[in-house]
């Protein structure tokens, strides 16, 4: 692969030079750039998306493999799965190389590791009902291609999201999606627009998958567990709003239950009968 676009020199001279006010507005103006390049792979997004349904409607799981920045994004948007939508834990997971310790502190190498990524997916009994995301900025992350490459090896589907062309990552995933952002700010630095973009592509893969499985209601998250004051008030007043009964009614409810789900469904049997 030729130099990493990731890796090209920044559009931006001397930031050290530069006030506080002028640093984010070029920050700002950069990061604008970061929808419309994902709006250019919307399709291939789709089709990935699509494919990772088909698995998990049988029942297989989804993984989200990565390093670094991107292996962090990927268990922000696993962990945030079953508070969100209800679903299980363990059926969106991710794994990040050098382990849990990795999720706030950097560990040496552990990128470097071309056969630790699969042997992680062996631990959680990975198997052709699954689905696997790699997730590398540079796409060339070798915890990424080499659990990849395994993964195809063993006949488990695979997809990435990078931010470089014809990456190794991307020729070991089955669907490729390659977000093309340009130079960082600060050259190199892809927790910048790299991981915005990857942030945003993570939020439109889970989001749609749990819709399409039935976690939304018109567009509330009726399955959403109920694990403080903030989304026991938000769950009460989506009753208040269906129904039209009293808060203080919904919110008890609500409590009795501890499902916005369960009331509807009692609600809607009362009705009927």
């Amino acid at each position: 692969m030729d130099e990493k676009i990731t890796e090209q020199s920044s559009a931006y001279r001397h930031l050290e030079q530069m006030s506080t006010s002028d640093l984010q507005k070029n920050m700002n103006k950069e990061d604008k750039k970061v929808a419309y390049a994902v709006e250019e792979k919307l399709p291939e997004i789709t089709n990935l998306t699509e494919a990772i349904y088909l698995k998990m409607r049988n029942g297989g799981r989804l993984f989200y493999i990565g390093s670094g920045t991107s292996g962090r994004l990927g268990i922000l948007d696993a962990s945030e799965c079953p508070p969100t939508f209800g679903v299980p834990q363990g059926m969106v997971v991710g794994i990040i190389a050098g382990g849990d310790a990795a999720i706030r502190q950097a560990q040496e190498f552990a990128e470097d590791d071309a056969l630790r990524g699969w042997q992680d997916l062996l631990e959680h009994d990975i198997s052709d009902k699954d689905f696997v995301l790699g997730l590398s900025a540079s796409g060339t992350t070798p915890y990424v291609a080499g659990g990849l490459k395994q993964c195809q090896e063993q006949g488990i589907r695979t997809g990435c999201i990078t931010c470089n062309p014809t990456s190794p990552v991307a020729m070991f995933a089955d669907y490729p999606i390659e977000i093309i952002t340009g130079p960082e700010f600060v050259t190199g630095s892809t927790r910048m627009k790299a991981g915005t973009a990857q942030k945003l592509v993570l939020n439109m893969i889970s989001t749609a998958l749990m819709v399409r499985m039935g976690r939304v209601r018109d567009n509330k998250m009726v399955d959403m567990q109920l694990s403080n004051k903030k989304l026991i008030d938000r769950g009460s007043r989506m009753i208040v709003e269906l129904y039209g009964i009293g808060y203080d009614e919904a919110r008890e409810m609500l409590l009795q239950t501890g499902s916005v789900r369960q009331v509807i469904e009692d609600l809607n049997r009362q009705t009927k009968e």
